[in-house]
């Protein structure tokens, strides 16, 4: 340690324990004289610092005592305008103090689906990939064997799915943001939703959305009056932004070729992601929107877009009753823009709420939400457009 940092009287020189003698272990504390250093008459000039030794045990533990007592004296401010030097790694002398590492940004990694990092010399997935894969895996298989063995079931996976995630996301707004969503009149009406979208089509599905709001509002009066505006209005974002969007996929099963429809739905949804993370992660370098979701790359977009594309072309021409290659094409267009934004629309809730996922269920994929988050906004879109193009059936 350099001493002479510390700051001293005009004149100074050995100090012990009482700021007097010269035992050996005690640093000189220079004085700032433009003459040179300053030091004791009769004694030799000091031209270098001596660092205070300390005491490495095996001695009079009171002699140990007092070196400590004198090193503390001699490292706090001898002058009234100085500051009280704060704790941290020493520095070499000449060599300004190295600034502390930036805390991480919970909600940049938020499952780099555009790319790993825009600008980062080293890419890194961000997940654990065989977890990741496994999870997915198990998924598609439970979700293929119900949409083509028996309808209901699949309904049934659809309503699970938008319990759990209405589960994450108000628990989520709760911890963070003390919003206290009523959780009970949400979850019951979500499924109701998904099932009068399912037997009664789009007109029982908004029946009961609208009833489900009212649900919500009834539900919180039986608590006191403040915030109520705030948890509210939160209940009624969450029913519209979960449950009502999945009705969509209802309404898609519900036609004679409905298991195609969601199986085309889901193909496009899984292969624009699929196609955003690959590229993104091979060449990404452009931040598409980095101050929602710094990993998102506009390579990843155009992966996204191509790779929708040619999946829509082939699923409208070999999987869709009626379907055209072209028709395809647009769809897949709009799949991976409609895939994107309600990526980015979950990556600013998250950012709001300062945390990476939305839940631990899945593993290498976070909470049943972060999987949602590109469907749910893309399952209107596939529905309007298949009816546009091929009819309601």
């Amino acid at each position: 340690m350099n001493d002479s940092s510390w700051g001293a009287p005009p004149s100074a020189g050995f100090r012990g324990p009482g700021g007097q003698g010269t035992s050996p272990g005690y640093g000189w504390v220079a004085a700032p004289s433009s003459a040179g250093p300053a030091h004791e008459v009769g004694e030799a000039a000091q031209t270098r610092p001596m660092p205070t030794v300390p005491h490495a045990g095996g001695g009079d533990s009171g002699e140990a005592a007092d070196r400590d007592r004198g090193a503390a004296r001699l490292s706090g401010p001898l002058f009234r305008d100085e500051r009280e030097p704060q704790p941290g790694p020493r520095q070499p002398a000449g060599r300004p103090p190295t600034p502390p590492d930036p805390a991480p940004d919970p909600a940049s990694a938020d499952g780099g689906a555009h790319g790993a990092g825009a600008g980062q010399g080293k890419k890194s997935a961000g997940r654990n990939l065989r977890a990741a894969i496994g999870v997915g895996i198990g998924l598609g298989v439970i979700i293929v064997a119900s949409l083509f063995i028996y309808k209901p079931v699949f309904v049934g996976v659809v309503a699970v799915a938008v319990v759990v995630g209405l589960w994450e996301l108000t628990s989520r707004l709760t911890e963070r943001k003390d919003i206290r969503v009523p959780l009970v009149p949400l979850a019951v009406g979500g499924v109701a939703m998904i099932v009068a979208g399912y037997v009664r089509g789009a007109q029982g599905a908004v029946v009961a959305v609208a009833l489900t709001a009212l649900a919500v509002l009834v539900w919180r009066m039986t608590e006191p009056p403040d915030n109520y505006l705030r948890d509210v209005t939160a209940g009624v974002f969450s029913a519209f932004y979960v449950p009502f969007l999945a009705t969509f996929v209802a309404l898609m099963l519900d036609t004679e070729d409905g298991p195609w429809r969601v199986l085309t739905f889901l193909l496009l949804t899984v292969v624009s992601d699929t196609g955003a993370y690959a590229v993104g992660w091979r060449f990404g370098k452009h931040p598409l929107a980095p101050r929602i979701s710094p990993g998102k790359t506009r390579e990843g977009l155009l992966g996204a877009v191509t790779f929708a594309m040619v999946a829509g072309a082939l699923c409208m021409q070999y999987l869709i009753d009626d379907g055209v290659w072209w028709q395809g094409l647009l769809l897949g267009l709009a799949v991976a823009v409609s895939a994107t934004l309600g990526d980015l629309g979950e990556s600013m809730i998250k950012r709001d709420l300062g945390i990476k996922d939305m839940g631990k269920l899945l593993p290498g994929h976070g909470g049943i939400m972060d999987r949602l988050d590109s469907l749910l906004p893309t399952a209107p879109v596939v529905w309007l457009l298949l009816v546009i193009f091929v009819g309601g059936g």
